[in-house]
């Protein structure tokens, strides 16, 4: 399959900075001093063993928990609460209010979040569903889509808002391959569109190396960084480097002693 464009030849400032990072909740440490840098307009992907620390570590970015040592900035400010500047898309395919159709969904996350009403309203829900491709569905309902449709409302409602960070907590996972992989071609499509910064998780490292510009790889919890690896190059997965990379992430993930993990863990 081939990949599209890396988009702009070169990223933006540092938008989000992460400096010794630490992350604890009920007694658990769930994320070591990590250090990570996230430029504008990039796409940042976080992958790594399950339970490390990916998605604690995308709340603290969208505001959900605080660090408890170091510091995260938005433009060299803390982060404090969540808000319309940090949208995120979930795994769950239950994000759409059921009682809404998928433009009342995103015309009532304007309403709500950033005060736009009426004709406004409506002109840009239909805009952002025509962006994710599913401007035919505006007005049914979240029961009546599927699984893949569900996620491009919820991403369509997500850049409604017009975020400075749009993040991604596994937002394919559940979905099936051939679903997936349209998807991953379309959020590169998207990005090319829109220039939104994006950060990601996943546990995917073909999708990581496909979709990010850096992939910052995590170890078991306490979760720190153990390298962010540079996949910018990596746009077509026919490509050497795509593979190269894959492997090389692959050699960062499978380790001996996760292997002997995941062993005494089947034994038991």
């Amino acid at each position: 399959m081939r990949g599209v464009s890396a988009g702009p030849p070169a990223l933006g400032e540092p938008l989000v900075t992460g400096t010794g990072v630490a992350i604890a909740y009920d007694g658990f440490r769930a994320v070591e001093s990590a250090d990570f840098v996230v430029r504008r307009g990039e796409k940042f992907v976080l992958i790594g063993p399950s339970g490390c620390g990916k998605t604690t570590l995308l709340k603290a970015i969208a505001g959900f928990l605080t660090p408890s040592q170091g510091t995260i900035t938005l433009d060299g400010k803390p982060i404090g609460e969540t808000g319309p500047d940090r949208t995120v898309v979930f795994q769950d395919f239950d994000q759409l209010f059921p009682w809404w159709t998928v433009l009342g969904n995103v015309v009532y996350a304007l309403g709500v979040a950033k005060g736009v009403h009426g004709s406004a309203a409506r002109d840009r829900a239909r805009a952002m569903l025509a962006l994710v491709g599913i401007e035919r569905a505006a007005d049914k309902y979240p029961h009546q889509l599927s699984g893949g449709m569900k996620q491009r409302g919820a991403i369509a409602r997500a850049l409604a808002l017009e975020p400075r960070i749009l993040l991604m907590d596994e937002p394919f996972g559940a979905l099936d391959a051939i679903t997936r992989s349209q998807l991953q071609l379309d959020l590169n499509r998207i990005w090319r569109q829109t220039g939104v910064t994006i950060v990601l998780v996943t546990h995917s490292i073909q999708e990581a190396v496909f979709l990010g510009h850096h992939v910052a790889v995590m170890s078991n919890s306490p979760a720190r960084i153990v390298e962010i690896v540079d996949t910018s190059a990596a746009d077509d997965m026919d490509s050497p480097e795509f593979v190269r990379l894959s492997h090389h992430l692959r050699s960062l993930l499978i380790t001996p002693e996760s292997e002997a993990r995941a062993l005494q863990g089947a034994v038991e």
